[in-house]
This record gives C-alpha cells, sequence and structure tokens, in this order.
C-alpha cells in the first residue's frame, strides 16, 4: 500500500491499512527524518553538538491508540530518538504544547481526530507544536518508498523506559499553566456558570471539565467515559451529532454547551435554548470579543470554506485578513510568520495569539466561558446582536458530504471551472476561485464552494448566504453541479 499524508496526516481503516507494520514503518521514517534535521541543525556554522533529539508521543481515546503509540516509541527510541510518551490519552493540543514546553524536535499523535471510529491516524508535528509542513511530510513518504520494506528498528517498551529512552509523562499541568495566561479565570469564576461539556468519547475527556472546574464552574460531563469504538457516533463537533448535549440544553440547567471532537482539537457549541452554535459564529464571536474586550490586534486568518462574518469584522477594525486553503497548516505559515490575533477553519479547528500555532478546541471552550461570564448574556443573543449591526449583517451556512468514487481532483476543479455557470440561486456570479476546489463568490457576498476532501473519500459543499433557503438552493445546485463533473469524468 501507498501511506499518503494528507491535509493533517496520514488516516487509514484499522487493522487494513492502519496495521501495527505500517505505523512502524512510518515511525521507522519519521525517526531517520529527526535524525538527519537534528544533525544539520548540530553542525550548522560550527555549532557544538547537540543532545540527542527528543519527540513527544501521544494518543487518544480510539481503538489501539495507545498501543501504536507504545510502537512508534519503540521505533523511536531504537533508533536513538528520545521519547516523551503521554501517560494516557490527551488532546492533540496538549500534545502539541508538550512539544514546546520540552524543546523537543517535534511530535507525534496517534489519532484520527474526528473521522469515524473504524479510522486511526498520525499526525506529525513540529518543534513549534503545530502541524508539520506540507513538504517535511513529502520527505517522510519518499524514506518509507526508499525503505524498500526493510524491517523498522525496534525496542521493547519496557526495555527502553527502564534505559532512560522513553519517559512517561502528564502533559497536563504545562498545558493548564499555559492556558490560565490566555484565559481569564477570574473573570469566569465571577459569573458562576454551569457548563455541560460532551467530549463524544473523546481525547477532551478530562481536559475541559477539569480546567472548568479550576475556573469555578458547575460542570456536567456527557459521554466522557472510554469507549474506544465512540459508541458507533461519529466524533465531530456538528449539530446532527450532539443531539445528546442540544437536549441537555435545552432543559434550561446551564449556561453553555461545549462538544470537542475525537482528539479535541475542533470546537462547536450549544447555546442555553439548545442553539447549535457553528464554529464560523464560534470565530466571530471571539474575534469580536479579543478586539473589543481584550483589546488585542492582530491579522485574521481563515480558510476558504469560512465565513465573510470575519471578513466584515476586519474591515470593521482596520485589521488584515487572509484566505487560504483548507488545512491548518495554512493558518500555521501565517502565525509563525505574523501576530494572528484569530486563525480558523469552518470545521472548528481555531487557535488565537499567544497560543500554539495548532486548533485548540479546550482552549476555544474556555474562551467562550470567559465570553458569557464577561458579557453576562448566553451565546445566542450574542450572536443575534452581532448580526443585528449593520456592517455585519446576518449569515447563514451548511454544508453536505457527499461520498464519491475516486477521481482526480485537478480534473473536478478544472471541469467546474470550465463549466461554470453565470448565476447560482438567482444570484449572479462576481468571482471564482480555485484556491482549495471551487468556490463560487455571489454578487451579494453569497458563496458555494465544492471541494473533495484531503482525507476521506468525500466531496464536500459549502455554501454561505443571507438566507437558509438560499443556502439549501446553494447546495442543491453546488451538488448537481458536481454529479455532473463527476460523471463526464468517469464516462471519459
Amino acid at each position: 500500500m501507498s501511506i499518503h499524508f494528507g491535509t493533517d496526516g496520514w488516516r487509514a481503516v484499522i487493522s487494513e491499512d492502519f496495521t501495527f507494520e505500517n505505523v512502524r514503518k512510518v515511525a521507522q521514517a519519521i525517526a531517520e527524518k529527526t535524525l538527519a534535521d537534528h544533525a544539520v541543525r548540530s553542525h550548522t556554522n560550527g555549532a557544538a553538538p547537540q543532545p540527542r533529539p527528543a519527540l513527544v508521543v501521544g494518543f487518544d481515546t480510539r481503538f489501539l491508540s495507545d498501543r501504536y503509540a507504545m510502537a512508534v516509541a519503540e521505533v523511536l527510541a531504537a533508533n536513538g530518538v528520545h521519547v516523551w510518551l503521554t501517560r494516557s490519552d490527551s488532546p492533540t493540543p496538549v500534545t502539541s504544547y508538550a512539544i514546546v514546553d520540552k524543546h523537543a524536535d517535534g511530535g507525534v499523535m496517534i489519532t484520527a481526530s474526528h473521522n469515524p471510529p473504524r479510522y486511526n491516524g498520525i499526525k506529525f508535528k513540529a518543534a513549534f507544536g503545530g502541524s508539520a509542513s506540507p513538504a517535511d511530510c513529502k520527505d517522510i513518504e519518499r524514506r518509507i518508498t526508499a525503505a524498500n520494506g526493510a524491517p523498522p528498528k525496534r525496542i521493547d517498551i519496557e526495555d527502553a523506559i527502564a534505559q532512560g529512552l522513553v519517559t512517561r509523562f502528564d502533559p497536563f499541568p504545562a498545558y493548564g499553566a499555559h492556558v490560565r495566561r490566555l484565559v481569564d479565570f477570574d473573570q469566569i469564576a465571577a459569573a458562576n456558570l454551569s457548563v455541560a461539556v460532551d467530549p463524544m468519547y473523546g481525547a477532551g475527556r478530562i481536559y475541559l471539565a477539569r480546567l472548568l472546574r479550576e475556573a469555578g464552574c458547575q460542570v456536567h460531563e456527557l459521554r466522557n467515559e472510554m469507549n474506544p469504538g465512540f459508541n458507533g457516533i461519529h466524533p465531530e463537533p456538528i449539530a446532527r451529532h450532539l443531539e445528546p448535549l442540544i437536549e441537555t440544553m435545552r432543559a434550561g440547567d446551564y449556561h453553555l454547551g461545549l462538544a470537542t471532537d475525537g482528539d479535541a482539537d475542533r470546537i462547536g457549541a450549544v447555546d442555553v435554548t439548545g442553539q447549535f452554535i457553528d464554529p464560523h459564529c464560534i470565530m466571530a464571536l471571539l474575534l469580536e470579543h479579543l478586539v473589543s474586550r481584550r483589546n488585542l490586534r492582530g491579522s485574521v486568518v481563515k480558510t476558504v470554506s469560512t465565513t465573510q462574518m470575519l471578513n466584515r469584522l476586519a474591515a470593521r477594525y482596520g485589521l488584515d485578513i487572509y484566505e487560504t486553503p483548507v488545512g491548518f497548516n495554512h493558518i500555521t505559515d501565517h502565525m509563525l510568520r505574523e501576530p494572528v490575533l484569530i486563525g480558523g477553519e469552518e470545521s472548528g479547528g481555531i487557535s488565537i495569539l499567544g497560543h500554539i500555532p495548532e486548533g485548540d478546541g479546550v482552549l476555544m471552550g474556555l474562551l467562550l466561558a470567559e465570553v458569557v461570564a464577561t458579557q453576562r448574556k448566553p451565546l445566542g443573543v450574542l450572536l443575534d446582536e452581532l448580526m443585528a449591526a449593520e456592517d455585519v449583517g446576518v449569515f447563514r451556512y451548511g454544508r453536505i458530504d457527499q461520498p464519491v468514487r475516486p477521481f482526480k481532483k485537478a480534473d473536478l476543479v478544472a471541469g467546474l471551472m470550465a463549466h461554470a455557470p453565470h448565476a447560482l440561486a438567482g444570484e449572479r456570479i462576481a468571482q471564482i476561485s480555485d484556491r482549495d476546489g471551487v468556490k463560487y463568490i455571489l454578487a451579494d457576498n453569497s458563496w458555494l464552494l465544492i471541494r473533495p476532501s484531503g482525507t476521506e473519500p468525500v466531496l464536500r459543499i459549502y455554501a454561505e448566504a443571507r438566507t437558509d433557503a438560499q443556502v439549501k438552493a446553494l447546495l442543491k445546485e453546488g451538488a448537481a453541479l458536481a454529479e455532473a463533473q463527476i460523471a463526464a469524468l468517469v464516462t471519459t
């Protein structure tokens, strides 16, 4: 099989392609790359030799994730890389922050994030605590191919621990201290909030609830027990997967509902009325809060599938705004170059100024608690007030995921560009972009995006407009456009 790293790592079906054999192959390639990069740094400009390289290894709650993490640690240690291995499951952003805290050369996270339970995966992280560059991932792929079946090096995990090659550790204390510098725990405590938290059986369990309790909140957790199959649910914090949290909020006992995905790098929220607050609205509310309440400044970075509300707010406050392809690594590039106030994706991966360049559902949940505590209003009310402003306005959003047969992304994009209609849902198309998939921007600032997933055999169709009816019309027309082009590709 061919191991390919997508927008945020390699993912495959457990026991089919995601096997211990293949995990060890990836680990061997990562070890070789880490050693090679370390040697280059150690000898640049005649620098003195540095201690042996180190990588942090973490894992989520999925089936066998802890065992896959041990397998990775065994290979890394056998190659001379010191391993900091988390004692138990931890969120991706917590593992990533540990890289920075430990001054490690990078890290490996065993997770398939928000993907269905049958998947697992490997995320490779750089020394700055964010996703490695596409070039680095291609280097790992090349090394896997070059190995030509040679067996990876390996040392038993217990022997590696006994020899000091692998160190088990708890990443929570350092992460907890860090987020206290980014979130106003005193403001949260003063509001005496009651919060319902749904980690969806994922690695956010314990972490978000514990920090909220330390901030003085009364917390009720749903679906927080260890369940490697996620009880059959898809651990993505979107409305259709959050019915238990929505029903809990409708009972009226809590001020705020928060949900994180399988590895807690994504956030979803539910208002006191049971209204789902999607990541578009979360980002807009956080941007408004950070500027108007915290008096912070910086650029705004969003992916092509993210709300125009951010553009409107950036214009209001005179902030630079950038649009990138999907994938948090593109946001990371900006965060490494300049002060980014907020950067995020429609899927709920969001980071802020002062944090590592990594989506963090735990931190965003704490910040939403700060927003509610500071303004003493439910999220839904704050959102209504934001959209009532003349310079922002009402925005509605929708997305459908359509299973598809394999095809070349470039061919679909070329076909959609070549056969673009003059109008969609009764509005003239003002601009077309092929930055990532094909995005049709309409004259009224609405838009439709058709984009193949980078990790699943799925075509994603996104739309944002001023009314729910227009969103539905755009999604319907987008699906028809995509089906026609895919049919043409299959028959040619």
